[in-house]
């Protein structure tokens, strides 16, 4: 985060009498900026927590077993209705700090929220009651997760490879600012307001996004999609059978019946000058060649030309191969959610396509390359393609027979227009909202580190 991230010298002096591990990093600690008497370690402010679980008297049933993430956040665990914990258990209250031992070195802390009932954890977390007279819980939160933080836990991890941890008499012995009560909650109340205005962003760009999808339907004289979850059991007649698959004809039946719309819908393959598979070639990263757009470089129904690879092709082979303004490029394998995913190629340079791409090229005379991208991406093409596409090994597929198989509905193309020009006015604001979302949480966590540190000061009324 900028002007927070601590750099060390890449050579040092330690004393022999200092060394109690065989590893430089290890010695790289927290420049705080804090006066001696704010300084406290972790185990002065919080209280072991040790309550074993009477089985006897608790059904599995009845509690909450977690999980906590990396980024500190807590959920409870999903376990099995014919399933339970054969281990010890312990009780952990709302309010208290729950750290995962194995995970500690990555984050892994949370709070036990206000209204949760009977959670418990096994002998894999440690349980810490918070002396509230002294510490704000959320304060702690904010401390665990700073970058600085995580990464001096994770520079002290010891134990074989592949199970380093971060020992708990380490982590109770750190020491950490422990400022005021009203220090601390300015801090908290800095993050928050910041946490609400980042919210209210994200629920404006939802709504833009669904403004847009409501007024892309009725334009096409089309219903809204259907909410229902799909049955587990259904009854359909042969001769509505398209495919030899369960999951798809249960997807069928609650697709948008496009001819319900005001426009003809024809097959994608019919409106198609060209499609084409890319190259295979292996990519480098020393840009030998030509640049390679792969499928990470699709995101939001966008091309994003960062973190290019390039691809070194015979003459013949690279005309084949480049990218014309105005092509899409689609995603034909990547996990469920992502596969067919796809986006316009709008540039004058240079680039080729990898193997994991389909480029087609939609006929100018009838279609708009923006229009089609956007029915792809859009309910009408999403719900086909998740019933056409077929899960191998954790990855989700769809070849260029069911590509071309994709229907949509067809409007004139001044129309067509007219649709795209207030998708790219609603996408513009969206923009500029989420620019201002990210600038807006990379600040706050900027502010927060450097008044956790105590290089930025906080005042309290």
């Amino acid at each position: 985060m900028g002007g927070t991230a601590q750099t060390f010298p890449k050579a040092f002096a330690v004393s022999f009498a200092q060394i109690n591990r065989w590893d430089p990093n290890s010695f790289h600690g927290i420049n705080w900026h804090w006066p001696p008497p704010v300084m406290a370690p972790i185990g002065s402010v919080l209280k072991p927590r040790k309550e074993k679980v009477d089985r006897s008297e608790n059904g599995f049933n009845e509690l909450m077993p977690v999980t906590i993430h990396f980024d500190g956040s807590i959920e409870p665990r999903k376990v099995s209705e014919d399933k339970e914990y054969t281990m010890e258990l312990f009780w952990a209250r709302p309010g208290d700090i729950v750290v995962s031992k194995i995970d500690l070195k990555n984050g892994a802390v949370a709070i036990i929220p206000d209204r949760w009932d009977k959670v418990v954890v096994t002998n894999h977390f440690a349980v810490y009651e918070p002396d509230t007279e002294i510490l704000d819980s959320r304060y702690f939160h904010l401390l665990i997760q700073a970058k600085f933080f995580k990464e001096h836990l994770w520079r002290n991890k010891v134990g074989a490879e592949g199970r380093k941890e971060i020992k708990l008499d380490f982590f109770e012995s750190q020491e950490v600012p422990i400022p005021s009560l009203p220090s601390q909650q300015k801090i908290v109340g800095h993050w928050e307001a910041a946490q609400a205005s980042i919210l209210a962003a994200k629920l404006c760009i939802a709504k833009i996004e669904k403004e847009i999808q409501k007024r892309f339907l009725a334009d096409l004289g089309l219903p809204r999609p259907k909410r229902s979850t799909p049955p587990k059991c259904f009854a359909a007649n042969w001769e509505i059978f398209e495919r030899w698959s369960v999951s798809y004809n249960q997807a069928a039946m609650s697709m948008i019946d496009l001819t319900l719309g005001i426009y003809p819908v024809v097959e994608l393959g019919s409106i198609l000058e060209m499609v084409q598979y890319g190259t295979s070639e292996k990519a480098n990263t020393s840009e030998k060649g030509t640049p390679v757009l792969r499928m990470n470089n699709i995101k939001d129904g966008y091309l994003d030309y960062s973190n290019l690879k390039h691809v070194l092709l015979p003459e013949k082979t690279l005309k084949s191969l480049l990218v014309v303004d105005r092509d899409i490029l689609f995603n034909r394998t990547n996990s469920k959610e992502l596969v067919g995913k796809c986006a316009v190629f709008q540039s004058s340079d240079e680039y080729v396509f990898a193997s994991y791409l389909i480029r087609v090229r939609p006929d100018p005379k009838i279609a708009i390359s923006d229009f089609v991208a956007y029915c792809i991406n859009s309910v009408i093409g999403r719900q086909q393609i998740d019933a056409l596409s077929r899960q191998i090994i954790g990855q989700a597929n769809i070849n260029s027979q069911e590509l071309r198989s994709l229907r949509l509905p067809l409007p004139p193309l001044d129309l067509q227009k007219e649709i795209i020009e207030y998708i790219k006015a609603g996408r513009k604001e969206i923009v500029q909202k989420e620019e201002t979302v990210r600038r807006l949480s990379n600040q706050t966590q900027n502010d927060i580190e450097k008044m956790i540190l105590g290089t930025l000061p906080v005042e309290v009324n």
